[in-house]
């Protein structure tokens, strides 16, 4: 059956892998493709950026566990894709990009909209490919999607010239994906799996910690089974918020930065931390020379890259999160670690995660609490970064995995309304919302126009307090409140904002009036709705560890 390669590559990722639905933005060099979408059955949803494209894929992939598959033009079309795509690896999220490349007579020569996009990607992807035979097509883009989908997850980007697009080829998928040098290991060695079980029977200060591989690999399940047979306190990083319900009797929270100080408190006094699928980054540990002095590692991860990058293991397992807590179950002995678990209730009674609440202003933690409160915890949040971001966190507690979503390693501020476009997109039936900063969701907020145009029914709280919050709350607490350029007191009117995009849009300046707000946002159900909060601007996040310090050194209030 001849066909073109873009009729190809529809059809097959329609029949293949069951995309439902792509996110893009046409351009002179994927037209061809565009054509071929013209008869085609697949949803694509027109983004107003770009950049939006990647996010959206990004969310849709993250609340779904499914392939996220973005779309972009050659030259400045791909360029702005390049920063989902680094959200979406720094996340270990599966994306396939695919982006318009000048004809393959033209590459090299400067020509109009011309990038190497394939060398801008490379350190930001999985792999990348440049199609430059058609009748190699099917095989990399079968390929692009086993990549982005197998092992540590992650984006992959197909580059394909105008003319390749157009070129006909015999439609033959390969029978199975053969790719020297990739082989991901998913299950555990038995004798690592006997020394990780022995540690933890002598360890009388054991602790959980349970990162976004748990997520990835739907080992939520096995997790609380582990940890209920070992009796273990289970914190997260910020990528494993959900891992286990937050409610949960063993849940404590999530470490960092801006984590508990019971949590940071507990891994930081622990003899033994069980971490899964998490790399240590520097926002979890602090200070890493200071992380943990006295605790011994079992490191569980897929990627042995992450395997004594940042931390040293003592017992080190490079496997599948969801086989290797099969394995330990399996075998570890029952432990009930009462003396443990009373020091940690005393941390949880003596710093538990407060505010000062006050009738003058609205506080940003308690318009959290009240979206809690009020969605009864089922929504799915996906956030901006920022304040926003870790209030969010803080005080919104989730029951499963996929229901926080948010850009932790690269901390993408404008992440979040278009990923919460393709969470919605993702789980038509469920609530999303989005809590940004006023800064952030200026960002991309020409979105506004996609969320509309399908009817979306996001919700977006603002927690409007006229200023880039993180970074002025670091100017205030170590530049002497030498506010360079962070308020933001000239801003559009959100509300009229909303409804100049076709959207629903309400503003909320006293505290009595906020649950009305949020009642009547939660009850539409055809449109996007801003809701814009004005909340107090110096009002700051914590606890918070001060750049460079130590896990247990932290600000409390």
């Amino acid at each position: 059956m001849l066909m073109t390669v873009a009729e190809a590559i529809i059809k097959y990722m329609q029949e293949e892998e069951g995309i439902e639905v792509i996110f893009g933005y046409p351009g002179g060099a994927v037209i061809g493709f565009y054509d071929a979408l013209y008869n085609s059955s697949l949803k694509h949803v027109l983004v107003r950026h770009e950049q939006g494209a990647a996010h959206a894929a990004d969310g849709y992939a993250r609340s779904t566990g499914k392939v996220g598959v973005c779309v972009a033009t050659s030259g400045p079309g791909a360029t702005n894709l390049t920063t989902g795509i680094a959200t979406a690896y720094m996340d270990s999220v599966p994306i396939v990009a695919i982006t318009g490349q000048v004809k393959t007579s033209a590459i090299g020569k400067d020509s109009f909209q011309e990038v190497d996009t394939r060398g801008i990607t490379m350190p930001i992807t999985k792999h990348n490919y440049l199609i430059t035979d058609p009748h190699e097509a099917l095989r990399i883009v079968k390929e692009a999607f086993y990549i982005a989908k197998t092992g540590r997850k992650g984006p992959v980007l197909i580059d394909i010239p105008s003319d390749i697009f157009l070129s006909k080829i015999e439609y033959s998928v390969p029978s199975k994906v053969e790719l020297l040098g990739y082989k991901p290991n998913y299950e555990p060695h038995p004798l690592q799996i006997k020394r990780a079980a022995q540690l933890i029977k002598e360890s009388e200060k054991p602790i959980i910690l349970a990162g976004g591989g748990v997520i990835a690999s739907e080992a939520s399940q096995e997790l609380i089974k582990f940890a209920e047979r070992i009796n273990a306190p289970v914190v997260t990083t910020l990528m494993g918020k959900g891992a286990i319900p937050e409610t949960h009797e063993l849940s404590c929270g999530f470490i960092g930065m801006h984590g508990a100080a019971y949590a940071n408190y507990a891994i930081n006094d622990s003899d033994l931390i069980i971490a899964i699928g998490v790399r240590f980054s520097d926002r979890s540990t602090g200070k890493v020379e200071t992380f943990a002095p006295n605790a011994k590692i079992i490191h569980i991860d897929i990627d042995p890259a992450e395997i004594g990058k940042n931390v040293q293991p003592y017992v080190p397992i490079v496997a599948d999160a969801k086989r290797a807590l099969e394995k330990l179950i399996e075998v570890v002995e029952p432990k009930t670690n009462p003396i443990w678990w009373e020091k940690i209730k005393d941390w949880k009674n003596k710093y538990p995660l407060r505010y000062r609440m006050s009738n003058e202003v609205i506080k940003p933690q308690y318009v959290i609490e009240r979206i809690y409160e009020l969605t009864k915890g089922e929504a799915i949040v996906v956030t901006e970064v920022g304040q926003n971001q870790m209030w969010a966190a803080q005080y919104y507690k989730v029951k499963r995995p996929r229901q926080f979503i948010t850009s932790g390693g690269l901390g993408t501020m404008g992440f979040g309304f278009p990923a919460a476009i393709g969470a919605q997109i993702g789980n038509k039936d469920k609530v999303v919302i989005d809590i940004a900063g006023d800064g952030s969701i200026q960002m991309n907020i020409q979105e506004l126009a996609t969320a509309a145009s399908e009817k979306l029914p996001v919700k977006i709280f603002i927690l409007n307090n006229s200023c880039l919050g993180m970074v002025r709350q670091w100017q205030e607490l170590f530049y002497e409140r030498r506010y360079s350029c962070t308020l933001l007191d000239v801003a559009p009117d959100f509300e009229k904002l909303a409804e100049a995009y076709g959207a629903y849009g309400r503003r909320v300046e006293k505290i009595e009036e906020l649950d009305e707000a949020i009642e009547w946002a939660l009850n539409i159900n055809d449109s996007p709705v801003i809701v814009d909060i004005k909340v107090n601007r110096e009002e700051n996040v914590f606890p918070m560890i001060p750049a460079g310090g130590s896990i247990d050194k932290m600000l409390i209030d």
